[in-house]
């Protein structure tokens, strides 16, 4: 139990901070072509967990609940891009390449595909 109030306090902190960053950009910008607020999210994301994750491992500076905390919660709700990146990084670094093209892959293709499956099925509701 808890396990699920630091993810999920995390989650709430890592959500409302994404919807405030990317209404910032979006403010500043006004009204942009290309959805720069979602893309500083996911580069920022990117970086805090690359940062964090260097630290801990390199460092030993965070617990197991803090990397809950902060990875799965705050990070998870701000951007699972940062997870992807993170995960498709370390199989790089183990020596696992193929896992890791294959991982940004079908990320990818399977990504895209299922919203576009998803969005012609919701025509058939």
């Amino acid at each position: 139990m808890t396990k699920l109030l630091i993810v999920g306090i995390g989650g709430f902190l890592g959500t409302v901070f994404r919807f405030v960053l990317v209404e910032w950009v979006h403010k500043i910008l006004s009204n942009p072509w290309y959805p720069y607020g979602t893309f500083a999210v996911n580069l920022l994301g990117c970086l805090l967990i690359g940062t964090l994750g260097g630290l801990a491992e390199n460092k030993g500076l965070l617990s197991s609940q803090m990397r809950l905390f902060f990875f799965v919660g705050i990070l998870g709700g701000f951007t699972t891009f940062s997870a992807f990146g993170y995960e498709t990084h370390n199989l790089f670094k183990d020596a696992q390449p193929f896992a890791a093209i294959m991982n940004i892959a079908l990320h990818i293709v399977l990504g895209l595909g299922a919203v576009l499956l998803g969005y012609k099925a919701s025509s058939l509701i």
